[in-house]
């Protein structure tokens, strides 16, 4: 049976394909989508969109219509979860997390470990940093027996890119749930500021600003790391912050810098974000939650967890979720409040090949 999703439902934009192409992919059923990203100013594929297709494409084998910038329809059918290895170049300052969000929910379940080389956007808007995705939602994930790895090779701005990221996500036998509770613990904050084809001082004066606010609002502040980098293609700045040292509470926030905005603006607006999660006493992040939807659908066992802002990114998750799997979650809250999700996962099984073995080693 072929799913069909309508990519103009609720959020409307690229979230829905993302989705929708890695649960095709992961469960092995044939998708056509329609009216993607009908809610965007530029409707259709973008070269970031295409690339994330393309990319899940190689990791499945799969056969692929529509597939060009512009497209605003799709049809994807995987053949064989296998993995290996795949480079993605964008070309552009496209997001690099955005198409790993897509490969990181089929890798685990292929054949063989992914090894991904992703070159393109690392710290650019509309998406989570790279540093988001190593130092908050991959630590959340491997509370789920989730185990891979990505390394930053070079960041990558707005508007040439040249970031690139290398991930390796290893084969697993199945997710395990996730049960989290509201905390009123204190936690450790620490962080990182960065710029690239700027000033040290642009990133020393985010650091400095961020860690002020932080220690007003007396929380604790461990290291904020200070990076400098002389040759990105763009000029870029920005400031990731995150909880560490709690298993139950990981949250973080981001910013970045942009011309006529101060470096101590950037860092000020980081920690203000970081403290209305964190005052909320959720575990569990606004920008967590939406990503976590599909991991806690194929997880083996009930879950629950409170989140700090029900999204309509979230609740769109949860939608192209539910066109693909017989379950169904149970959501107890508004949009833009806190609120708490459970489900029951499906428990989908993976073939846990050696994390060292690749189609080409067989």
């Amino acid at each position: 049976m072929v799913v069909e999703i309508d990519g103009s439902i609720l959020e409307g934009g690229g979230q829905i394909l993302r989705s929708a192409v890695a649960f095709a992919a992961v469960l092995g059923k044939e998708m056509v989508m329609t009216k993607i990203r009908a809610k965007r100013t530029n409707p259709g594929l973008r070269p970031q969109h295409l690339h994330g297709i393309l990319a899940i494409k190689q990791l499945t084998n799969a056969s692929v219509k529509g597939a060009h910038v512009g497209s605003t329809r799709i049809e994807f059918a995987p053949e064989r979860r296998k993995g290996g290895e795949i480079r993605v170049d964008i070309g552009t300052a496209g997001s690099i997390t955005l198409i790993l969000q897509a490969v990181m929910i089929v890798a685990p379940f292929c054949d063989y470990s992914v090894k991904a080389k992703v070159i393109g956007g690392t710290n650019v808007a509309w998406s989570p940093p790279i540093d988001y995705l190593q130092r908050v939602f991959l630590p959340r994930l491997r509370q789920m027996q989730y185990m891979g790895t990505i390394e930053l090779e070079k960041r990558g701005y707005y508007p040439r890119g040249g970031g690139s990221v290398n991930a390796v996500l290893h084969t697993i036998h199945k997710l395990t749930s996730l049960t989290l509770s509201e905390t009123r613990e204190p936690s450790k904050v620490s962080g990182i500021s960065y710029c690239g084809s700027l000033p040290r001082h642009v990133a020393e004066r985010q650091a400095k600003a961020a860690i002020e606010k932080l220690s007003e609002a007396e929380v604790e502040v461990g290291k904020i790391q200070v990076e400098h980098a002389k040759d990105t293609f763009s000029p870029g700045s920005g400031v990731c912050l995150w909880t560490e040292q709690d298993d139950n509470r990981i949250i973080g926030s981001d910013g970045l810098g942009r011309r006529g905005l101060r470096a101590e603006k950037v860092g000020e607006q980081v920690a203000i974000d970081l403290l209305r999660e964190y005052n909320t006493n959720a575990p569990v992040d606004l920008h967590q939650a939406d990503m976590l939807i599909p991991y806690l659908a194929l997880a083996e066992g009930s879950s629950f967890i409170p989140i700090s802002n029900l999204t309509l990114h979230t609740v769109t998750n949860i939608h192209v979720v539910e066109q693909f799997i017989d379950t169904k979650f149970e959501v107890k809250g508004e949009i833009g409040a806190p609120a708490t999700i459970a489900v029951k996962g499906v428990g989908l099984t993976g073939v846990a090949a050696s994390p060292e073995s690749s189609p080409n080693e067989q």
